[in-house]
């Protein structure tokens, strides 16, 4: 089927992918199924990618375990100078890149762009760390045997990768595993898949071996005969995965017939502590930029803000005159600051969060609707909404609204909100401002959180680990510690010396 109506226009044509590839090779789904990629912003179709089932899976596995051998086998450096050639060309196709992520995903252009930067540090990091994956020389027990630690790759591994950042997950997943000498079967989001297609053709494009990295696409429907496919394959030593927790913990179940390595980035309640030595504007600062990426779709997006009484009037009047000032919009306007929603289920959520919320004695601020001239029964944008007067029994306290949503909590002392921050079964990412020394460094260490933000709202880093605790998860990603989650450790002891 073809869109004419909805073209999109690239530099390069041919990134524009709808098939899967596997063995270095673009093709259908062996059933004949498609389904539509959809723009969030209006609700329209403008492409179509494979519907794939188990057989596409079992396909993508079969070369990926072929092509194990031949790739671990290659050198640390030849990965790398194949890795630095794909980030060269992610670079080189930057502006494309970007308008894929924009039109599936929805995320104004100017933020798609650096979704593309991010995504490319991480293939330049393991790049880089590929020639570093250090074993070790135990000093021998006894004398006349030399002890020694080396470092494998773990295998075949699966990547699955969610909707949010289509590009920057599915790199932050391959470049480690191909760096440690590991092959891949992939399966980006059901709404967001085209930015990994093109983002795998690059890699083709940068002389990726046929069957070292394999993508297949797939809806909602298909996708747990497809994921289930590499659970059940004794191949596929690895699982990496970035969704919700109720997805992971399946994972982790279905995984435990094989004993697959696991690294499962779920979701986050990070809370927002705003104390009243802080400096107000730098905090509003770094909770627009944490809070209001993305739309507000992101895991590490801070979901309860609590400010100390001293100064919660003050923060709020701050905050609702900044979040007011935010431009809503498509990628296609310059101005956007927040684009659509990636769909309807998530906009129903945030209004039933919102409306909970206010019928549970919460003032509305500014936002708590669609916004005028975008609110078509098409339309999936949100106003950015700031709600005071925030307590812990609305769904907003329990529940991830996963959108450009701020809900303020007023708290008294330190000790109550650090037990308010940690009462959540969630411990991905937690931020705070504080200007007093001694309480910097005792609240860091009270944070059940695997990252915490500290005078700082913008975290991301690909030599920083990223990961949680808790029903967060398990597994860094980004860093040295983020390649050696691809990897086994083995103990070589060789005897027989004579001294």
């Amino acid at each position: 089927m073809t869109y004419p109506n909805l073209t999109l226009t690239l530099d390069r044509g041919e990134l524009l992918c709808q098939g899967n590839y596997v063995d270095g090779a673009w093709r259908p789904g062996r059933a004949g199924c498609r389904y539509p990629v959809v723009n969030p912003a209006d609700g329209q179709a403008f492409a179509e990618v494979p519907d794939s089932d188990e057989t596409d899976a079992r396909d993508a596995a079969d070369s990926a375990a072929r092509a194990f051998e031949g790739w671990r086998a290659r050198s640390a450096r030849e990965r790398a100078a194949l890795l630095k050639r794909w980030h060269a060309l992610i670079l080189a196709n930057k502006e494309d890149l970007a308008r894929l992520i924009s039109r599936e995903q929805g995320k104004p252009l100017a933020e798609a762009r650096g979704e593309v930067l991010y995504g490319a540090s991480y293939v330049e990091w393991f790049a880089e760390e590929a020639v570093r994956a250090y074993g070790d020389i135990i000093p021998e027990p006894v004398r006349g045997r030399k002890l020694m630690v080396v470092k494998e790759p773990a295998g075949v591994v699966a990547a699955i990768t969610p909707w949010n950042f289509p590009l920057a997950m599915m790199a932050r997943k391959i470049a480690p595993a191909l760096a440690a000498g590991c092959t891949v079967v992939a399966k980006p989001a059901e709404d967001t898949p085209l930015t990994a297609l093109a983002l795998v053709r690059l890699a083709h494009e940068a002389g990726i071996p046929p069957g070292v990295l394999n993508i297949v696409t797939a809806s909602r429907g298909h996708t747990p005969a497809v994921v289930g496919a590499w659970l059940e394959d004794t191949r596929v030593r690895k699982i990496t995965f970035t969704g919700s927790t109720a997805v992971g913990k399946g994972l982790a179940r279905d995984s435990a017939a094989t004993l697959k390595k696991l690294s499962l980035e779920l979701g986050g309640n990070a809370p927002f502590i705003v104390f009243d030595d802080a400096d107000l504007e730098d905090a509003v600062e770094g909770l627009m930029a944490a809070k209001f990426r993305n739309g507000g779709q992101t895991c590490v997006s801070p979901n309860r803000v609590y400010v100390q009484d001293g100064v919660y009037a003050r923060f709020a009047e701050l905050l609702t005159a900044r979040v007011s000032a935010l431009a809503v919009g498509p990628a296609t306007d310059p101005a956007s600051q927040i684009g659509p929603m990636i769909n309807r289920r998530a906009l129903d959520k945030i209004a039933a969060h919102v409306a909970d919320a206010v019928e549970k004695g919460a003032e509305l601020l500014c936002g708590g609707r669609q916004p005028a001239g975008r609110d078509s029964p098409a339309s999936t944008y949100y106003a950015p909404t700031v709600l005071a007067g925030a307590s812990h029994d609305m769904l907003l306290a329990r529940e991830e609204t996963f959108g450009p949503v701020v809900a303020l909590f007023r708290f008294a002392t330190e000790d109550e909100v650090v037990a308010a921050a940690n009462d959540t079964p969630f411990g991905l990412a937690a931020y705070f401002y504080a200007r007093d020394i001694s309480r910097v460094w005792r609240v860091a260490e009270r944070l059940e959180t695997g990252i915490v933000g500290i005078n700082e709202g913008a975290l991301a880093a690909e030599s920083a680990p990223f990961g949680g605790v808790k029903e967060s998860g398990y597994g860094r990603e980004g860093s040295r510690y983020g390649l050696e989650d691809y990897m086994h450790t083995k103990y070589l002891c060789l005897g027989g010396l004579k001294q």
